[in-house]
């Protein structure tokens, strides 16, 4: 931490070595760049369609196997098998499903009469897949630890609810979704964080593209310090401090609003 912000504060030569005192002048630079607001705008985005998909998703399907239908544990077990993924593996699964050509994903299209999508180079549509990739492998571990607070709901509870009538959606509104706010609470703050800081997807998918429109944050630290012969090490550190200063802003006010609302036993 203590290199990144002495890096920040100095020019650097051709190998990347710190040169000359520059003071303020990477941020300065970094904040006129125009590029630098779509950065932040591409991480907003990302953030958020990664991460409320992910966690209501995940919600969604416990819900779905809490309720008394058969193959439950087989369910369980497809749900849950996401987290056994690394990202590159992930990714590159992922990078043949997108593909134009051979990929189900447009096959699956054209079953239905429509046309086919460009997923990863079409603009509009890049920064959506590589979201809909990050909540595919965050699924797993958010269904495996909403699954373990299901589980810590005293059985005594959920049979009184059933008792007074309350099935289907009128318990989990009453009983399971109230008793799993520290749970989704921890998914929130952790998924964010992890969303900020993801490089491999968007490298392996989209290397930034198209147009920067999956640059995020992260890779645009990557792209300032290593990518095609950049090694701008003073601009990339400025970046790296906007990025600690942005997550740990996120889980204050994470911290600040929606812990008010968990229900901690």
């Amino acid at each position: 931490m203590g290199q990144t912000i002495v890096l920040s504060l100095h020019g650097n030569d051709l190998f990347g070595r710190p040169s000359e005192y520059v003071g303020p002048l990477n941020f300065t630079e970094m904040f006129a760049d125009p590029e630098f607001g779509q950065v932040l705008l591409v991480t907003l985005g990302f953030t958020v369609l990664s991460v409320l998909p992910a966690v209501v998703g995940a919600l969604f399907v416990v819900l779905l196997l809490e309720a008394r239908i058969r193959g439950v544990r087989f369910l369980r077990t497809v749900f849950a098998l996401p987290f056994a993924f690394s990202v590159a593996t992930a990714s590159v699964v992922f990078a043949v499903i997108y593909n134009p050509a051979v990929g189900i994903a447009n096959a699956a299209l054209g079953k239905l009469g429509a046309d086919r999508v460009d997923w990863l180079t079409d603009p509009r549509m890049a920064l959506v897949s590589v979201a809909a990739t990050t909540v595919w492998m965050n699924l797993g571990y958010n269904v495996l630890v909403l699954s373990a607070g299901v589980g810590s709901i005293p059985a005594e509870v959920v049979e009184a609810a059933r008792l007074d009538g309350a099935t289907g959606w009128r318990l989990a509104r009453a009983i399971h979704v109230p008793l799993l706010t520290p749970q989704l609470f921890f998914l929130v703050v952790v998924s964010t964080i992890h969303a900020l800081q993801s490089f491999g997807q968007i490298h392996v998918l989209t290397k930034g593209g198209p147009n920067g429109q999956t640059t995020t944050l992260v890779y645009s630290i990557y792209e300032k310090a290593f990518a095609y012969g950049s090694s701008d090490f003073g601009g990339a550190s400025a970046r790296a401090i906007v990025l600690l200063v942005i997550v740990l802003a996120c889980t204050a006010v994470q911290f600040g609003v929606l812990e008010r609302r968990v229900h901690y036993k």
